[in-house]
């Protein structure tokens, strides 16, 4: 079953609480684990995380230690299973990352874990609830598959699905470069792309594309193809810079919202998808009277959608917006109708 990020973090609040554990599919670099250290905030638990393809079982069922007469042995916890079994006062999450890339033998050493909840003589706390996370067999990420009697110990199995509407609303809250946003908006296929082959390339991702918002405006312009091809790969670093070339083409905001009863609108689907995102990042409570102007006259030149857009990532940036009486006078108007239905 396919869920989005919005989707998946919901599942995990209501499932942690309840002791469920569940099962994480998707591409590289979709966000699974950002999404299970935001769910353990949200939900009180602290994180582990272990990496069960460099483990070997006895990390699972602990190291074999003979007794003193030499006639029995038994298992002791040591790394994560020993900090796992110790008493603690808040609730935990052992989350198994990258648990697909794991030998046989190291997942078969982890159904005992999942279902029983011991190993041997161990017993777990009743407050440690686990969650994993894989890559799929044809994602190119040395995946050889899980094995089906670990894949049952799952109370639920889902795969996430990277979304354009989820990463720009992550990304406007974080203040990432409104050039950025616009152009995946403008390519969302670009957003999370396939790896083909085995060559030592990088590819897009939400991850990548995040490397790639924090090297802009660090690199001089002669160095932004090779930094941006270095994270997401030469065919989306090119399309990504003929964008900029664009975007700074364009009319500053400033200057817009120095006249937004006559700044020009742009035609061009690209160019409106720039000056929307740049516009959102430069709205505030002191001058969204002026973008207001500017999205009625959007509206009214039949670019609607841009202007949605627009106030839509204003909103999600400075909520404060949604107060001032600029806003609520807007909300009477055309904006308002495009933006509730």
């Amino acid at each position: 079953m396919q869920v989005n990020a919005t989707q998946l973090n919901a599942l995990l609040t209501a499932y942690v609480p309840k002791r469920l554990p569940v099962l994480i599919t998707g591409r590289p670099g979709i966000g699974k684990s950002d999404i299970v250290e935001q769910v353990a905030d949200a939900v009180g638990h602290d994180l582990m995380i272990s990496h069960p393809v460099v483990e070997d079982p006895t990390d699972s069922k602990g190291l074999p230690f003979a007794s003193a007469d030499g006639r029995s042995a038994r298992f002791l916890p040591f790394g994560d299973l020993e900090r796992a079994l110790q008493p603690r006062k808040r609730p935990l999450i052992w989350f198994l990352d990258d648990l697909g890339q794991a030998s046989p033998a190291v997942q078969a050493a982890k159904m005992q874990l999942l279902l029983a909840r011991r190993i041997g003589e161990h017993k777990l706390p009743d407050n440690v609830t686990f969650l994993a996370a894989t890559n799929r067999r044809n994602d190119n990420a040395g995946v050889s598959g899980i094995l089906d009697p670990l894949i049952s110990r799952f109370a639920t199995v889902v795969e996430l699905e990277a979304s354009i509407a989820e990463w720009t609303a992550w990304a406007v809250a974080h203040h990432i470069a409104p050039e950025l946003i616009a152009f995946l908006r403008f390519r969302p296929d670009l957003l999370s792309v396939q790896k083909t082959t085995r060559d030592i390339e990088a590819t897009p991702s939400p991850r990548s594309w995040g490397f790639v918002a924090k090297t802009m405006g660090v690199v001089p312009p002669e160095l932004e193809l090779i930094s941006y091809a270095g994270s997401v790969g030469q065919a989306a670093a090119t399309e990504l810079i003929a964008f900029i070339q664009i975007y700074r083409q364009l009319p500053s905001p400033d200057a817009i919202l120095a006249t937004p009863d006559t700044a020009p609108i742009p035609e061009k689907p690209s160019a409106l998808y720039a000056i929307s995102a740049a516009l959102a990042m430069y709205a505030n409570e002191g001058n969204f009277g002026r973008i207001a102007t500017y999205t009625e006259r959007m509206i009214s030149g039949g670019v609607g959608e841009f202007a949605a857009l627009l106030v839509t990532d204003a909103l999600r940036k400075t909520p404060a917006i949604a107060h001032t009486h600029d806003f609520i006078r807007a909300q009477g108007g055309p904006i308002g109708k495009l933006i509730q239905g």
